[in-house]
């Protein structure tokens, strides 16, 4: 029997650039900060929402289904975020898929671990919306964008899952992870300008 080495340690799609978001950070009035969030748990479901198997799946989220655009749902640490109709994302720092597949039985639907899809970068501090808004083209403003609202759309070029966690404001991105080197050094160089005084 051949003998086998150290498992190489999980790498995050953004490891390589968390310096270089460490050192974008800016604080005070126009402070952003920008981290990854690696390794979340995510779970693609379909279901028929007014099925009996969307009721157990929803009892073994403790939370809703979401039903409109835009919405989402939480339970502890657990968040689902509207994907369609009948699909949804649900988001968590542990494991969920065997629990949503044995909710979900023999049913028509399906219950898919799609956490190696995407990683998860978190945005924060006054000045968040306005480097969103240098290449999102959503209305941000808190009267048509706020916290427990997540949407398909893009920043800059790549096209992510953006969800307003809270009114600090932080949202949290999940872009592709092939994307998510692309989009970490967009929003760096969107920072940038916030480090200096506000031009009147």
């Amino acid at each position: 029997m051949a003998e086998t080495g150290p498992l190489t340690p999980r790498r995050s799609p953004l490891a390589h650039l968390a310096d270089r978001m460490r050192a974008a950070a800016v604080t005070g009035a126009r402070g952003v900060t920008l981290t990854e969030l690696p390794f979340l748990t995510m779970v693609n479901v379909r279901v028929d929402p007014a099925s009996e198997a969307a009721g157990r799946v929803e009892a073994a989220l403790g939370a809703p289904l979401p039903r409109r655009c835009g919405d989402t749902t939480a339970s502890g640490p657990r968040t689902v975020l509207w994907l369609g109709p009948d699909e949804w994302l649900v988001l968590s720092p542990s494991d969920e898929a065997a629990a949503l597949r044995e909710a979900l039985g023999p049913d028509p639907g399906s219950v898919v671990d799609v956490s190696a899809n995407r990683t998860t970068l978190e945005l924060s501090g006054p000045s968040a919306r306005q480097v969103l808004e240098k290449g999102c083209p959503l209305d941000l403003h808190p009267r048509a964008f706020g916290p427990g609202r997540a949407v398909s759309t893009t920043v800059g070029p790549v096209a992510v899952l953006l969800w307003q966690a809270d009114d600090a404001p932080t949202y949290r991105l999940l872009p592709r992870s092939s994307f998510a080197d692309h989009l970490g050094r967009w929003l760096v160089d969107a920072m940038g300008e916030f480090s200096g005084p506000q031009v009147p």
